[in-house]
């Protein structure tokens, strides 16, 4: 009897396909999450949803535009399932692109509706509050800039700094362009460019201000949390000043989440995404050590938090924050 046996081809397709067997097993067994919000905390997220409900979640860790445009290149073949961000000029370019799907009501129902846009094709998860870091030695309440359109005054020439490369700032320049127009924007990122010094990234920045380098820094509230809720060896001379009265130095920047439209498990996608913004995933935020808010309903914060409702944030439609403008005036002013 004569056997045939498999030709080199053949056999090499057999090889491919027993190798992707488990990874296509592992993926029809759960979900993937691109993931630019901090790590450990989305960590805790994917464990307490698997703890509950048994479906696993692989986390592609990246940073926000990064992520955002990767997306967009992968378009319908894209492998994730969920997007989650720090900053919502991210998940706006993914949705401007039309590849997030509508997320159910009851994941939208959870989430207040300052919290998130008005389409529902993304929701938030977490909040982060613009804040002035100084140097407490050197500036008293009085001297603290009343707005931050203040900073562009000659005053302040050498005396602040920011981390104006970063997603987390490019935000705050997107809220101030939807706030104050593409002319005041652009003074106000000129100014910048002359007066502050630039630093890579908000912890740098901080610590600048505690070392004496400058007097205040524009950066967002949890850096000084965190340090806080160490050693506190970066925040010892650091006070942080709220700007309220809607100014666009008091802007609520929403981390966003969204479920992609070419998800093959868009269930399990949208239950993940309804159990961070609900009681579980909110507590995350509550009792771990972000200090990010929480924006689900009747969600608490953590406690040494100012609480969000006393920040008097300005009213910022989070769809319209638009990256690609931004960096277009922080480019033409030589900030990037």
């Amino acid at each position: 009897m004569k056997i045939n046996f498999p030709t080199f081809a053949s056999a090499a397709a057999l090889a491919v396909a027993l190798i992707a067997a488990p990874a296509m097993a592992q993926n029809a067994d759960g979900i993937v999450v691109y993931n630019a919000q901090h790590e450990s905390l989305t960590k805790a997220w994917a464990d307490g949803f698997t703890k509950e409900t048994g479906i696993k979640v692989t986390i592609r860790n990246g940073k926000d535009m990064e992520l955002a445009n990767q997306i967009v290149q992968e378009g319908a073949a894209s492998p994730a399932d969920a997007f989650l961000t720090e900053n919502s000029p991210g998940v706006v370019l993914v949705d401007n692109a039309k590849l997030f799907a509508p997320l159910d009501k009851a994941v939208l129902d959870q989430v207040p509706a300052n919290y998130r846009p008005e389409h529902g094709r993304w929701t938030g998860v977490a909040a982060r509050s613009t804040v002035f870091a100084y140097d407490k030695n050197k500036l008293t309440e009085d001297k603290l800039p009343k707005s931050l359109l203040d900073l562009a005054d000659a005053s302040w020439k050498g005396r602040w700094g920011a981390a104006p490369a970063g997603a987390d700032f490019q935000a705050i320049v997107s809220a101030l362009l939807e706030l104050k127009g593409e002319e005041a924007t652009a003074k106000w990122l000129k100014a910048l460019k002359e007066n502050a010094t630039a630093y890579k990234g908000n912890s740098v920045a901080m610590k600048a201000v505690n070392a004496g380098e400058i007097e205040g820094a524009v950066i967002y509230h949890y850096y000084y949390f965190g340090d806080k809720a160490k050693t506190g060896e970066n925040t010892k001379n650091v006070s942080l000043h709220y700007f309220k009265h809607e100014d666009p130095g008091a802007f609520v920047s929403i981390s966003g989440g969204g479920v992609l439209a070419s998800s093959k498990h868009k269930e399990d996608a949208q239950a993940f995404l309804k159990w961070v913004t609900g009681k579980a995933g909110q507590a995350i935020l509550k009792d771990g050590d972000s200090f990010e808010y929480a924006v689900g309903k009747d969600a608490a914060s953590n406690a040494a938090l100012v609480p969000l409702a006393d920040l008097q944030a300005p009213k910022v439609e989070p769809s319209k924050l638009n990256s690609k403008k931004v960096t277009d005036l922080m480019t033409a002013a030589g900030l990037l």
